[in-house]
């Protein structure tokens, strides 16, 4: 995983882009900039809920919050997202309007502020690239390292950025020059849309954890014939495959064996855990054994009741 210190870096640097780049933009006149300030924003609420997350698994849970605290950060993620989706909006009105009101805007401090924001995200990928780079070696590079996942996310989301930074300095360049002023909305419309895709897929996580969904990479039909070529298991069904934050994995199953002794099952138990830990990063397993077949119920819930 990131750690702390590397994190909080990361987004202390990220926080002072996204106000140095909406100054710049108010200053400057540029919707482009304001949008490009507004993706930087987003990039630092993913920094600020993964910082949050690791705080929060922190705590314990308690008599009421069994599960502990994990899903704050799906809840916070929900808010931000709806929030960056109001900003896109009004954003987006700006900028059409723009072509109807056209608003010459200083393109030479667009490009220095878009240059030293390229500069930022450069710094910040390269810290990002150190902690991917030195947590791989650490660990092998397995397959299901949720922390390496959340770093190359975060790395990704700052590659974003700076591209958006050099396309919004490359347009104060040609407005400062070609005194053009449609270029600005243009650009302002593009981050809008780079902007409005990114938050779309942070509130669809979220919302897929909220109803508890099972993982694309997990899904019940999958896991479920896998199960079922575990030598000793006769069959499965009441199957869940969910998550609290998106990143840890559960799963719980009805498992039927034949009759058997408590330390056979309990053998068959061990591999189940290891077998689906890694194959499919599923952390935390409750099985309820069965030796009386149920009747066939294909619905996900069963429905059999004594």
């Amino acid at each position: 995983m990131l750690t702390a210190t590397r994190l909080i870096v990361a987004l202390a640097l990220m926080a002072a882009l996204a106000l140095f780049e909406c100054i710049g933009g108010f200053v400057s006149h540029s919707l482009s900039l304001l949008s490009d300030s507004a993706h930087v924003a987003m990039d630092v609420v993913v920094l600020a809920i993964t910082l949050a997350a690791r705080l929060q698994a922190q705590r314990p849970a308690t008599n009421r919050q069994s599960f502990g605290f994990a899903r704050m950060e799906v809840l916070a993620a929900l808010a931000n997202g709806g929030f960056l989706f109001a900003v896109t909006g009004a954003l987006t009105v700006a900028a059409v309007r723009r072509f109807f009101v056209p608003d010459l805007p200083q393109g030479n401090i667009m490009a220095i502020v878009a240059l030293i924001g390229f500069v930022v995200n450069l710094v910040v990928g390269l810290t990002l690239t150190r902690d991917l780079h030195e947590h791989g070696h650490d660990h092998g590079h397995h397959h299901h390292d949720h922390g390496n996942i959340n770093t190359r996310a975060a790395l990704l989301h700052v590659v974003g950025d700076a591209l958006g930074a050099i396309a919004v300095a490359i347009g104060g360049i040609c407005i400062f020059y070609a005194k053009v002023a449609w270029i600005d909305p243009v650009l302002s419309l593009i981050v809008a849309a780079i902007l409005t895709i990114g938050t779309f897929r942070i509130m669809r996580e979220a919302v897929d954890v909220l109803l508890e969904s099972a993982p694309q990479h997990a899904d019940v039909v999958t896991v479920r014939e896998y199960l079922r070529t575990i030598e000793g298991l006769v069959d499965v069904h009441d199957l869940h495959v969910w998550s609290l934050d998106g990143r840890e994995y559960i799963l719980t199953a009805h498992v039927l064996l034949h009759d058997r002794r408590i330390s056979e099952a309990s053998a068959i138990l061990r591999t189940i855990e290891a077998s689906v830990r890694q194959r499919f990063a599923i952390t935390h397993v409750t099985l309820q054994f069965e030796c009386e077949t149920c009747e066939e119920d294909d619905r996900v819930v069963c429905t059999q009741r004594s």
